[in-house]
């Protein structure tokens, strides 16, 4: 590494022993910068102080006017009392990907890289896949190395540290990210969708959705056409659209049922012939894809990179996986689908649904989703904690709709019933779909858990 530059003079303070603290202090230490953690688990500053050496502070105990500034994890809220006193007394606040970032233009690392950034309330781990998949089939042409990084694959600091070296870093980003980030400019920055999530640390909706839009700031934007959420942050500025429908010059969408770049950075050919054929199944899946042939156009890379990468790209698991098939009814695990909003997403192009839901709801509301999709519902099945909330909800708006209530608590035995009595109500040509749009943690360990167990179950009982 080079020598440390000069934002770096003073003493830092870094927010959280966790595993972002970590490795914003491995860094920062290896670099000869002045450090301490605070972090208020005595055991965590134990830890740190073992591995790297470092000096640690209990939170409450930390004497601010000692430091230049504050690195915080991503996860701590603007309101925490350490961060909001560092706030009151004048210092800024970044977070580890902004750390990676302004290092990076330090050039610490050697020449800056090129930053690929994605966020979103739904579709970014997918969409930053299938932009990796595109940007690695580019390298075979490009010689350019690339890697996810972010919420997906590895550390930014690894990235930058990594030998042969990395030259184009694609990164998930999510709203605590884009928060704690002032200097980040990627060079192409796409904001998918915008949907309620993680209120409570922003406070509201607009809150969210201003550092959602933080993204948009960068070289090249790219957004979604079809969220009037989005269309109405992006407002006037000069940005490249995608949607699933016939693309403008300019944008990226689907034309006689193939992905088609209309002109995108000198680009025009279609690059997916047929988008049933992308995985993920459904309209989730051509956003997605959309998305990220916009995002890698504008990078640089081939139609024939596009295509290739899109081709070769596997759903992670819970993102609209097709788990199974059997007498002509397919089984989609979209557990990832937490909220309303992506069960939304979820059911788009899908045309018979036997929906298994259920879990958490935490308030969000379910109506929309329900005014939207109650005419390609076929039955709906309920679990967890919340569905009762979820039948009165289907009662008023898909009067139409059978419902099956499922009583038990027990994770494996619940999802062993739903998958059984979604086997009832389908029949050659129906999608049986787990898309929540709820939480899970009132009877799973997590989302994995609840969609292995749905993917386990449809496996074993539709045979």
């Amino acid at each position: 590494m080079s020598p440390r530059p000069e934002f770096l003079d003073g003493r830092v303070l870094i927010a959280g022993a966790g595993v972002s603290g970590r490795g914003c202090a491995a860094v920062l230490a290896g670099l000869g910068v002045d450090i301490t953690v605070a972090d208020g688990n005595a055991e965590s500053r134990a830890r740190i102080e073992s591995e790297l050496g470092v000096a640690t502070a209990d939170t409450d105990a930390v004497a601010l006017d000692e430091y230049s500034f504050v690195v915080t994890s991503p996860g701590w809220r603007p309101d925490s009392p350490l961060l909001a006193r560092a706030s009151d007394a004048g210092l800024e606040v970044i977070g580890d990907v902004e750390l990676a970032y302004r290092l990076d233009r330090a050039e610490v690392f050697g020449f800056p890289r090129r930053w690929l950034a994605i966020t979103g309330t739904n579709g970014k781990t997918t969409t930053t896949g299938m932009l990796a998949a595109i940007m690695a089939a580019d390298e075979r042409c490009s010689g350019l190395r690339s890697q996810a990084v972010g919420n997906i694959g590895v550390s930014p600091f690894d990235a930058l540290a990594a030998e042969p070296r990395v030259d184009i870093l694609v990164a998930e980003l999510s709203s605590f990210q884009l928060h704690w980030s002032s200097e980040l400019r990627p060079e192409v920055g796409a904001l998918l969708n915008l949907a309620d999530d993680h209120l409570d640390w922003h406070g509201s909706f607009d809150a969210y959705a201003a550092d959602k839009t933080r993204i948009l700031t960068s070289t090249h934007a790219v957004y979604g056409k079809d969220d009037e959420h989005v269309v109405a942050l992006v407002g006037d500025r000069n940005a490249t659209a995608f949607s699933h429908t016939e693309p403008a010059l300019g944008d990226v969408g689907v034309r006689a049922g193939g992905l088609f770049i209309n002109g995108v950075a000198g680009m025009t050919a279609t690059v997916v012939d047929d988008v049933t054929t992308l995985q993920p199944a459904g309209l989730a899946g051509v956003l997605d894809a959309a998305a990220a042939a916009a995002v890698a156009a504008l990078a640089g890379a081939r139609a024939e990179s596009i295509t290739e990468g899109l081709a070769s790209y596997v759903v992670a698991g819970h993102r609209g996986e097709i788990v199974h098939e059997h007498a002509g009814v397919t089984y989609i695990d979209n557990s990832k689908a937490t909220n309303p909003h992506a069960a939304e997403v979820a059911m788009r192009g899908l045309d018979s649904v036997v929906w298994v839901a259920g879990g958490q709801l935490k308030g969000s509301d379910v109506s929309e989703l329900l005014r939207t999709h109650a005419a390609r519902l076929k039955a709906a099945v309920l679990v967890g904690v919340d569905k009762h909330l979820l039948a009165q909800a289907l009662t008023k708006a898909a009067p139409h709709v059978p419902i099956v209530l499922v009583d038990s608590h027990d994770p494996q035995a619940a999802m062993d019933n739903a998958v059984a009595a979604a086997l009832q109500h389908a029949d050659t040509g129906d999608t049986v779909l787990l898309a929540p749009a709820a939480a899970s943690l009132d009877m799973y360990t997590g989302m994995s858990q609840r969609g292995d167990m749905f993917a386990a179950a449809a496996r074993r009982l539709a045979r």
